[in-house]
């Protein structure tokens, strides 16, 4: 480990300002400016280095997240976070898979900024309420009552039966050999007669305006031939690779009791630039 505080904790601080921003982009910003700040304090005066840089990070994540959130407002078509390459391994650690995956990160984009940091210091990295106050600008009874609600808010939208990862995986297979297959028969097997696939390509790529309902419709939009697709591995869980000299995607897809319920297709290009190596990510 890296004698420079900063240096050690930058897979956890790069991990707390995607889970508050959902775009690696504006993370990676996040990390730097924390550095800028880091590098001009007076670090000898810090008696404990890995709080003041949680705590940077999470108020300079914060400030742009109100920002984003009104930019946002104006995005064309559905918005989705900004998947992450990330190592196969990454998986084995359940909690840190789930707190990144891009399922609960639509979910926190329901919360408000605030809600969503107390939520993620908390259920995420395990901050004590007194760490999550100083870092919020907020008292400490006060973030126990957002802690609760945002809690209560997150757990209403999560699958309420859990997933092992070794299903997850099972299902992912037979859905990569179903788009190979280009058949909606094949494909109409593994999804729920309830599924939603929302798709994001921004201004540039072609996408669904609105979350697509229903397996008859969802089957029909994915069974196109001519596509090389192929396994991958984002946000901690497996996933799909789609590319098309037209138009490339990566899909993801949570699954419930053995059939996907939904389906999260990212083609905007802009946020496709940093699959080209894993992220490293951390909790502690």
């Amino acid at each position: 480990m890296s004698d420079d505080p900063f240096l050690a904790h930058r897979p956890l601080l790069f991990t707390i300002a995607y889970e508050l921003l959902g775009s690696a982009a504006d993370a990676e910003d996040v990390v730097q400016e924390s550095w800028l700040r880091w590098a001009g304090a007076d670090q000898a005066q810090v008696g404990e280095p890995r709080a003041y840089l949680v705590r940077t990070v999470t108020r300079q994540a914060l400030n742009r997240l109100r920002t984003e959130s009104r930019r946002r407002e104006v995005y064309v078509g559905e918005w989705l976070p900004e998947p992450l390459l990330t190592a196969p391994d990454v998986a084995d650690d359940v909690e840190l898979a789930e707190s990144v995956s891009l399922a609960l990160l639509v979910v926190l984009e329901t919360l408000g900024p605030t809600e969503r940091a107390v939520f993620v210091l908390r259920e995420v990295f395990q901050l004590s309420f007194g760490e999550i106050a100083d870092a919020v600008g907020k008292p400490v009874p006060t973030v126990r009552q957002i802690a609760h609600r945002a809690r209560t808010h997150v757990a209403a939208r999560q699958p309420r039966v859990p997933v092992s990862r070794t299903e997850h995986e099972a299902v992912v297979e037979q859905f990569l050999a179903a788009l190979r297959s280009g058949r909606p028969e094949q494909l109409l097997g593994l999804l729920a007669p309830d599924v939603v696939l929302i798709a994001d390509g921004g201004a540039s790529a072609t996408a669904a305006p609105a979350p697509v309902r229903g397996a008859e419709l969802v089957a029909s939009l994915l069974a196109r031939p001519n596509r090389v697709v192929s396994l991958t591995w984002l946000n901690g869980s497996a996933a799909i690779r789609v590319d098309s000299d037209r138009q490339p995607a990566v899909v993801s897809v949570t699954v419930q009791r053995g059939r996907i319920s939904r389906i999260y297709a990212i083609a905007n290009p802009d946020k496709l630039t940093r699959l080209t190596a894993p992220v490293p990510l951390a909790r502690g």
